[in-house]
Parts: C-alpha cells; sequence; structure tokens
C-alpha cells in the first residue's frame, strides 16, 4: 500500500520517481480501509528535504499511510518558503484535538542550547505530555530523542570536544525487539551532533532499554515501553549526500569540521560517499509501522482524546 501526501509536495515526484507508491486522496477514499495516521514534527531548517526523508521510509511498507505535516504555532521557519509551510503544514494548536496512530519528532540544529533557550521550549514540552494522550507510538529523532529524554526523566545532554560525525558502527542489544527484526548483528548508522547523553544516565532509569549503541557514538536508540516511545539520537533516515551536504556547508562558511568518519571511501572527501545503512534504515521505521499497525486500537483516531 502507498502513502498518501498532497500531488503538489514536493516529496511526492521524488518518491514517485524512485518506485515508492504515492497514492491521490480520491484513490485512497475508495480502498475500505483505515489507513494509519502518521505525524511528523518537523524542526529541521531545510523542511523538504527532511518531510521527504521520512515520507520516503515510511512510504514503503505494505500499509497505506495518512501523512500529517506540523510545525510549531509560533516559530517561524527561515529557510522554508512560507508558501510552502501555508500549503502543507499545520501549527500544533490546529491538530492538538486530533489523536495519531505514530508521531515522529525530528531534530533541530539546536543541540548547544540549553533546552530553556529554545525559543519553543514550552510549545513543545507540551507536545510531549501531548503524545501521552493522543499518540499511540512516538519516534523522537536527535535533538528531539534528547529533549525529550530530559522532559521526562531530567537526563542532561553533555556536549562534545569536537563534533560525533561520520557514519559508525553500531552494535544491536536485544535482536529480540520487534523493532530491530532482521536486523544484522551490527550496522553502520550516521551520526551528526555535538551533544550527547551518558549510557549511565540512561542505565539508572529501569523503564529505559537500550536497543543500539555504539562504543564511538554512545547511545543510539532506546525504547520506553510504558511511554510508547522511541529515542533514536542518530540519523538512519540520511540520504546517501547528506552528511557531504552538512560538510560542504561547514567548509564553505569557513568552520572547524573534521571530515566525517567512515563515510567516504578511504575518508577522501573527493570520493562520492558510501551508503551503508539504507536497508537498516528500512527495517526501522517499516517495523515501527508494523507495531503500531499491530497494537494500535482500530478506532483510536476517531476522536479526539478525552
Amino acid at each position: 500500500m502507498p502513502i498518501r501526501i498532497p500531488s503538489a509536495l514536493p516529496a511526492h515526484d521524488v518518491l514517485q520517481s524512485e518506485g515508492v507508491m504515492v497514492m491521490s486522496n480520491e484513490d485512497a477514499e475508495r480502498q475500505d480501509i483505515r489507513p494509519l495516521q502518521i505525524a511528523l514534527l518537523n524542526l529541521m531548517p531545510m523542511k523538504i528535504e527532511t518531510e521527504t526523508q521520512f515520507a520516503r521510509l515510511i512510504g514503503a511498507t505494505p500499509l497505506q499511510i495518512d501523512l500529517t505535516l506540523i510545525r510549531m504555532s509560533e516559530h517561524q521557519s527561515r529557510h522554508t518558503a512560507p508558501e510552502h509551510m501555508e500549503a502543507f503544514y499545520h501549527p500544533f494548536e490546529q491538530i492538538a484535538e486530533r489523536r495519531f496512530d505514530g508521531l515522529i519528532i525530528t531534530g533541530a540544529p539546536i543541540e548547544r542550547l540549553d533546552f530553556e533557550e529554545v525559543s519553543y521550549w514550552d510549545e513543545l514540552r507540551r507536545i510531549f505530555d501531548w503524545t501521552q494522550t493522543n499518540v499511540h507510538s512516538t519516534m523522537a529523532v536527535c535533538w528531539s530523542a534528547q529533549a525529550m529524554l530530559n522532559h521526562f526523566h531530567g537526563i542532561a545532554k553533555h556536549a562534545l570536544q569536537a563534533k560525533a560525525f561520520g557514519a559508525f558502527r553500531h552494535v544491536v542489544h536485544d535482536a529480540t525487539s520487534p523493532y530491530l527484526r532482521g536486523f544484522s548483528d551490527n550496522l553502520v548508522v550516521p551520526v551528526s551532533r555535538w551533544t550527547e547523553v551518558h549510557q549511565a544516565d540512561v542505565d539508572a532509569v529501569a523503564s529505559l532499554n537500550t536497543l543500539i549503541s555504539s562504543p564511538e557514538a554512545g547511545p543510539c536508540l532506546i525504547e520506553e515501553s510504558g511511554r510508547r516511545a522511541l529515542y533514536m539520537f542518530n540519523h538512519l533516515e540520511y540520504d546517501s549526500e547528506t552528511l557531504k551536504g552538512e560538510y560542504d556547508r561547514d567548509i564553505a562558511a569557513g568552520r572547524p569540521i573534521n571530515v566525517p568518519m567512515n563515510y567516504y571511501p578511504g575518508d577522501d572527501p573527493t570520493q562520492p560517499p558510501e551508503n551503508r545503512w539504507r536497508s537498516h534504515a528500512h527495517l526501522l521505521y517499516g517495523n515501527w509501522i508494523n507495531q503500531i499497525y499491530q497494537t494500535t486500537p482500530f478506532g483510536w483516531t476517531d476522536n479526539a482524546a478525552g
């Protein structure tokens, strides 16, 4: 089954050209099934690139998906055209009465700020609380995963001496997890962040189960079943050249940045980068969608939570 997104959304033509099935509203309404309602709270500045990356992964499953794009109510994007935001995004306050089967909260390039310095921190905390009544399963990514752990458990984020940047080898710790079906014992995951959470702080919270981690990059994927939440600190959703784009922008701006580790052949940035994580990206998000389908009540999205 395909993903249902507006035909004018840039991701529509990109995914169609890649062979991902996309469906018009008219065709979707002729099918007598309940599509999964998945929302994407997009905090990244390059919103079109990010929405395409996540739509590609959740649109590759056998289930029909309705994707709703959400933005913070007061924060205005400076890097995406206002026309795009107006046409495709809903301010959180407009959808706060709805229920969703799944929610992805993206990262944001603000991780070196204290949480309280983020202009939309209060609203984001309300959203975290809202997930406990109106979202069946939440996937928080990178900075938002750190923020959500801090909100619910007071776990601190710590500054790194140098940016964790590259494609790092990770180890699977719980092969029985439904989210890791089909995973290899170890895998490569793109990492791009200036901060980290410490494994000891995670281990001190009994409800948190580390599913994937790296000796070099630390915790990667954590499950909290009681909150129906996954905390993903890294970027399996990245395209082949996303790290390259970040590296090239920093070099062009004269910012100090290391060559992303284990990403270019021979760590040579003149060579085309190698994508060694694509299959695990599809596995993770496919498993997440399947787990939502298996566990969400059929009428979950029919009415707003009371």
